[in-house]
């Protein structure tokens, strides 16, 4: 006889966990026994992890990744939408805000954002995986929109994140074969940045995240929220978003940024913009 699944029993707390090194915030999705499926606590803990590190002096970077073997199995099919679907649509309803609204969070976070795919990302794992403003992956992870093969479409935002991140034939092929990417194809593919042997994965993602958390934050912030606004944009749009998007970082500490970095680009010569980032611990402090 085979026993029906249960309720996760962990505690809402302990569905993620963080760590901060070096001004990098290491979020974990840990439920490592169920392929780190989003659960409804799981949900409800991310957001509330998040925002407390989002304006933390010693975050300058947040890396999201799961613990154990997957990144993301999706949603979890029992405690997601099961249990929510039987009480009806006020509790389908309010699963689905707690989900997008992290998601959401994410993808206009104050600060940059690296998802760490060390293992499965399905279906609504790729709300996260898109929210993340770069993304690298193991070459054994796996990455599929399995939707179709139990007779549902890809929802939860994820047919979007397909339809953005591949071109139109690889995310029609993607969506309606239900045959997973590995690591090394999701790269060429566009769904991440790159993919490396697992055993370099973390030490390729702190590099990357050691060299952003020496640029301008306030720079950051500006610049990953233009690429997000003007790919909906015409260029005419665009061009004038983005003047009028430095007009506000300059007003908002960007004067003193830009004349410390041009000073020691044009009169000490101690950097190249095109070789690296200006040393900003020489900005005054108020």
């Amino acid at each position: 006889m085979v026993t029906p699944s249960q309720p996760d029993p962990r505690p809402e707390e302990e569905t993620v966990r963080y760590v901060i090194e070096d001004q990098v915030a290491w979020v974990y999705f840990n439920r490592p026994d169920k392929r780190n499926c989003m659960s409804p606590k799981l949900n409800r803990q991310m957001k509330r992890v998040i925002e407390e590190l989002e304006f933390r002096d010693d975050v300058a970077v947040l890396v999201l990744t799961g613990e154990g073997a997957a990144w993301s199995a999706g949603m979890d099919l029992l405690e997601y939408f099961r249990m929510n679907e039987d009480k009806g649509l006020g509790a389908i309803r309010q699963a689905q805000r707690e989900a997008y609204g992290w998601w959401e969070r994410l993808r206009w976070y104050e600060k940059p954002t690296i998802a760490m795919v060390n293992g499965w990302c399905f279906g609504g794992g790729y709300g996260p995986l898109f929210a993340c403003d770069l993304a690298f992956c193991a070459d054994d992870a796996q990455f599929g929109l399995s939707e179709i093969n139990w007779a549902i479409l890809p929802g939860g935002g994820a047919s979007k994140v397909a339809a953005e991140l591949l071109n139109f034939r690889d995310a029609m092929y993607h969506a309606m074969m239900g045959e997973n990417l590995s690591g090394p194809e999701a790269a060429a593919k566009g769904l991440v940045n790159e993919s490396v042997p697992a055993g370099e994965l973390k030490a390729r993602v702190t590099e990357v995240a050691q060299k952003l958390a020496k640029k301008d934050g306030h720079a950051l912030r500006a610049t990953k929220w233009a690429i997000r606004r003007v790919r909906e944009m015409t260029y005419d749009n665009a061009e004038d978003y983005l003047i009028r998007a430095q007009e506000a970082l300059n007003d908002f500490g960007g004067w003193a940024t830009r004349k410390e970095a041009t000073k020691q680009f044009l009169d000490q010569k101690t950097f190249k913009p095109g070789l690296g980032a200006f040393d900003k611990s020489k900005l005054k402090q108020d």
